[in-house]
Parts: structure tokens; sequence; C-alpha cells
């Protein structure tokens, strides 16, 4: 009985969902997660909420960077296992084709080796 009642426990906890929270201050994070690759223009108006917030974000885990801004458009690997998410801030050559090399300004998050968050920098040339 009481192996049925952890079993029902456990699978309830497993399958239960958390909801994605919606704002960090004042960053909109339905809108930032919603505009993949920055090909609706939504991150453009969002990019001064989304600087005045960077502060929170630094020295999270990486699954946690993930879950608030939701995946990255571009995910590169560095050196020494660091790693990096690429958010595009506005419409570019990556809208057609993700692969191609972008004019379009980004900012870019550096992870360290144990999966914090270290460094956000903003870029406007290809990568």
């Amino acid at each position: 009985m009481i192996k049925r009642i952890l079993i029902v426990v456990f699978f309830a906890g497993f399958f239960s969902c958390s909801t994605k929270p919606e704002k960090l201050g004042k960053l909109d994070l339905n809108q930032w997660r919603g505009d993949r690759g920055g090909c609706d223009g939504k991150r453009t108006a969002l990019t001064e909420d989304f600087k005045a917030e960077q502060k929170q974000l630094m020295g999270k885990f990486i699954d946690e960077v993930g879950e608030l801004l939701g995946r990255p458009d571009i995910h590169q690997l560095g050196e020494r296992n660091q790693k990096f998410y690429v958010y595009f801030l506005e419409k570019g050559t990556q809208c057609d084709d993700i692969k191609t090399p972008s004019k379009a300004k980004k900012v870019i998050l550096k992870f360290n080796a144990v999966g914090l968050l270290s460094e956000i920098t903003y870029q406007d040339r290809p990568l």
C-alpha cells in the first residue's frame, strides 16, 4: 500500500507542469521567447528592457537562463567547456537560414565551465 502511494506521489510530481515566468523585472519574457531569431521584431523593442535586467541574469545556471529566455537561436561551444547562447535582436539573414552569417544585432551570453552565466555582450557584426 505504501509502495503504491509513493509511486503515485512520484509520478504526480514528475508529470506536474511548472509554468515559465512571464516577466523578469521589466522584460516581457513571453514576447522574448516568442520572437525566435528576432524575426518578428519584438526583441528590438525589448532590447532596453533586457539591458536593464541583465544583472539579474548574471550568475544564473545555463538551464535557468534557457527556461527564462527560451532556446537560444544559436548555441556554440567554446574552449574549456565554455558555452555561448546567441539571441538575435532584429530581423536579418538568419530568418531565412539560421546557418548563414548574419549582420543582425545580437546578444551573446557566455557561460563558464560550470554552467554559470559570466558575461553578456552585444554585437552587430557576423559571428
